[in-house]
C-alpha cells in the first residue's frame, strides 16, 4: 500500500478563524456582532470573496447600502489578522511531527485571494505545504466536485492515498465522492487517532 500523504482544510481545522474575534473589537455588545454579522458582512456576501471576487469590488454595493458601515465593511480585509486566534490545538504540533517523518503535506481551503499571503506569514506551519489549492485561484469552493478534480490533478498521489481533514461534512462527503480518505475534523484527539490508524504517526 502507497504510503499516505495529508490534505489540510486551514479555517478552524489549522487556523481558529472567526469574524466575530474581529468585530468584537468594533461593536460595543455582543447583539450588535451578531447583527452586522448576520445582516451585513454575512457569510453568503463572503463566499464570493472564496470564489475570486476581489474584496474591494464586492464591497462597494455593500458599502453604499449600509455608509454608516463603511469601516467596518472596510476591516474585513484590512483587519483580517484580527480574526484569528492562533492555532486549533493539535493541529500544528501534528504537522510538525508529519513533516519530521516525511510524510507529504497540502492544503485545500475555501479562502480569498487577499488572506493567502497573510496565513502563509502567520502560520509558520504552513511552511510544511507542498501545495496549497487556494479557492479564490481556482473559482470554485469546496463541496463543489470541480474543486476535487483540481486537487487530484495537482496533487502526486492518487486519492485514495490523501487524507484530507475538513471542519465541515458537507466537504468531507464530496471528498469521500471524489476518492479522497477523507475525515471530518472534530478536534485534536479524533485527528491523532485518525493519523495513528494510517500509521502517520
Amino acid at each position: 500500500m502507497a504510503r499516505k500523504a495529508v490534505l489540510w482544510d486551514l479555517g478552524n481545522v489549522l487556523l481558529d478563524w472567526s469574524p466575530a474575534y474581529l468585530y468584537r473589537k468594533i461593536f460595543d455588545t455582543e447583539d450588535a456582532v451578531q447583527d452586522f454579522l448576520g445582516r451585513v458582512c454575512t457569510m453568503e456576501w463572503h463566499s464570493a470573496h472564496d470564489r475570486g471576487v476581489p474584496m474591494a469590488e464586492n464591497r462597494r454595493d455593500l458599502i453604499a447600502q449600509y455608509p454608516e458601515h463603511e469601516a467596518a465593511i472596510t476591516a474585513w480585509e484590512t483587519r483580517f489578522p484580527e480574526m484569528l486566534q492562533g492555532s486549533i490545538p493539535g493541529t500544528a504540533e501534528a504537522i510538525e511531527a508529519l513533516a519530521a517523518a516525511g510524510v507529504p503535506q497540502y492544503a485545500l481551503t475555501n479562502l480569498p485571494t487577499e488572506w493567502v499571503e497573510p496565513v502563509n506569514r502567520i502560520y509558520p506551519a504552513m511552511r510544511h505545504m507542498r501545495d496549497t489549492i487556494v479557492s479564490a485561484h481556482e473559482r470554485v469552493v469546496k463541496p463543489d466536485p470541480r474543486i476535487y478534480e483540481i486537487t487530484a490533478q495537482r496533487l502526486p498521489h492518487d486519492p485514495a492515498d490523501v487524507v484530507f481533514f475538513d471542519d465541515r461534512e458537507a466537504n468531507v462527503i464530496a471528498a469521500r465522492r471524489f476518492g479522497f480518505d477523507a475525515e471530518q475534523f472534530t478536534g485534536e484527539s479524533k485527528l491523532l487517532a485518525d493519523l495513528r490508524d494510517r500509521g502517520l504517526l
